[in-house]
């Protein structure tokens, strides 16, 4: 299972809870599309999960800054997944970054608003924010390999699907 995280914003620690908690600690790949805020927080992540691939974020301190780029490219369970905190042009530009990438989905932070959105050629797949949602449902997603496809849910902490994932993997 891959499990996909944003916008933390924390001074402590991960803020993760309930079904979010659960899949960050059994989850064989982590995501966090960043806003950590702080070392603690990005420690946390780290004591959670077996595997976590992050990038930095606009409110992260120096430090997290430091030691997280502010993108990469992720292999996991046979998808490619572009990741960015956010990207200028909407979801043009996230479109655009992600074919620059060769990219099954792109993940996205910034907007503290879990959406999914269907382009001819890559899924755009913003978490929202699991412990600041600032106005928006809190969320996170999971997703798991299922033949040639990724399925999955946007989920909020508690468990409640906001949405359900469908991502057909062109390798």
């Amino acid at each position: 299972m891959i499990a996909i995280f944003s916008d933390t914003h924390s001074n402590d620690g991960h803020e993760l809870t309930g079904e979010a908690l659960e899949a960050a600690r059994s989850a064989n790949t982590v995501i966090h599309a960043g806003d950590f805020t702080s070392t603690a927080a990005l420690e946390a992540f780290h004591r959670e999960c077996d595997r976590l691939l992050a990038v930095h974020g606009n409110a992260d301190s120096a430090t997290v800054r430091e030691r997280l780029p502010t993108a990469r490219v992720v292999e996991a369970d046979g998808a490619r997944f572009a990741v960015t905190h956010r990207r200028e042009g909407g979801a043009t530009g996230l479109a655009m970054f992600g074919r620059s990438r060769d990219a099954d989905v792109v993940v996205s932070g910034h907007t503290h608003r879990p959406t999914v959105v269907e382009t001819d050629d890559v899924v755009l797949l913003n978490p929202g924010s699991h412990a600041q949602p600032r106005g928006n449902r809190p969320g996170f997603a999971v997703l798991e390999r299922d033949g040639d496809e990724l399925v999955g849910e946007l989920c909020q902490p508690d468990g409640a699907v906001l949405e359900t994932i469908s991502v057909r993997m062109t390798r």
